[in-house]
């Protein structure tokens, strides 16, 4: 095979003789201490939206490049390694465009304004979410105003919610509104509660859940719960109160103190009390064990963003 530089320009592009171009979709620089470790491994570790048996079929491809060169998933990483992750497509074009979509807008002025997302709309565009999201229709509702940019970071989303979760999110319209907001939610002077319907009679009627959230070892699109002193995963803390009691289910508000990736619904299932249609986090199942077949037409999570408190404007 046959490899020849033919641009200097980013992203890296090459020819493989007779087999089309290649494009670089990611790269890594190995750390000057970085012991050494299976590149398939290595990869792992760093591409949340990938499996090791991707990665390694990548490298069997001949995509997983280090240096420039093709090399397979048993090469061991070595200090200052360059690591390219190269495919025969040229990566996709992540610039926000407008685009006509409902928006409920709850409230708005000239700084910020507050929106309800639908369950099952994505936040952000992303891998195989490109567009149809609430930041495209953020940027339609806004387009007549000429200082937003959706695809200026200093304005737009002050936080995030998962697909599947409904309710408030707070988007901020100029760079100062955005680092004021950001202050607020990063200080803790917000309150963000959340409504949520999770399987099992809940005894106590209020509570605390303290415990370290990190991606899975065994499922890189679940996050799991460590203990507080493990060392593993970011320090999260989520409070409970019992709204209402139906037997099977529960209806309780959930106040965070952090904002993990699916914060809630990992803490849920950590203490046994699953949300209600959450299939990656058991929410599909009766806690006795058995698999719901009459709940299963419910396709979507029963979690709700349900107040955003104390975004006073700040001079």
């Amino acid at each position: 095979m046959t490899m020849n530089l033919t641009t200097t320009s980013f992203p890296l592009r090459l020819t493989r003789g007779g087999e089309g171009e290649l494009y670089e979709h990611f790269r890594v620089i190995v750390d000057k201490g970085q012991e050494p470790v299976r590149i398939d491994k290595f990869l792992f570790e760093r591409m949340q939206h990938s499996s090791r048996n991707r990665i390694q079929k990548a490298a069997d491809a001949g995509y997983i490049h280090v240096n420039n060169a093709p090399v397979k998933s048993n090469y061991k990483v070595r200090p200052e390694d360059v690591i390219t992750l190269m495919l025969n497509r040229p990566k996709h074009d992540n610039t926000i465009e407008a685009e006509d979509i409902p928006l409920d807008v709850v409230y708005e002025d000239d700084v910020l304004m507050v929106v309800n997302k639908p369950a099952g709309l994505v936040v952000h565009p992303g891998a195989g979410n490109f567009h149809g999201t609430l930041i495209n229709a953020i940027a339609w509702h806004l387009k007549d105003m000429p200082s937003f940019d959706p695809n200026d970071p200093e304005v737009g989303l002050v936080h995030r919610i998962d697909k599947d979760t409904s309710g408030l999110l707070v988007i901020a319209k100029t760079p100062d509104a955005k680092t004021a907001l950001g202050k607020q939610f990063f200080n803790k002077t917000t309150h963000r509660s959340y409504n949520a319907i999770v399987w099992g009679n809940m005894t106590e009627d209020e509570g605390r859940i303290e415990g370290n959230i990190a991606r899975d070892p065994k499922d890189r699109l679940r996050m799991t719960v460590f203990p507080p002193d493990s060392e593993i995963g970011k320090p999260a803390v989520t409070h409970y109160r019992v709204i209402e009691r139906f037997g099977y289910t529960t209806l309780i508000e959930c106040i965070l103190e952090t904002g993990r990736t699916h914060q809630i619904r990992a803490h849920m299932k950590y203490i046994g009390h699953p949300l209600f249609g959450d299939e990656r986090y058991g929410g599909t199942e009766i806690l006795r064990g058995q698999r719901s077949s009459t709940y299963k037409a419910l396709s979507v999570i029963v979690l709700h963003s349900a107040t955003v408190k104390h975004f006073m404007h700040e001079p």
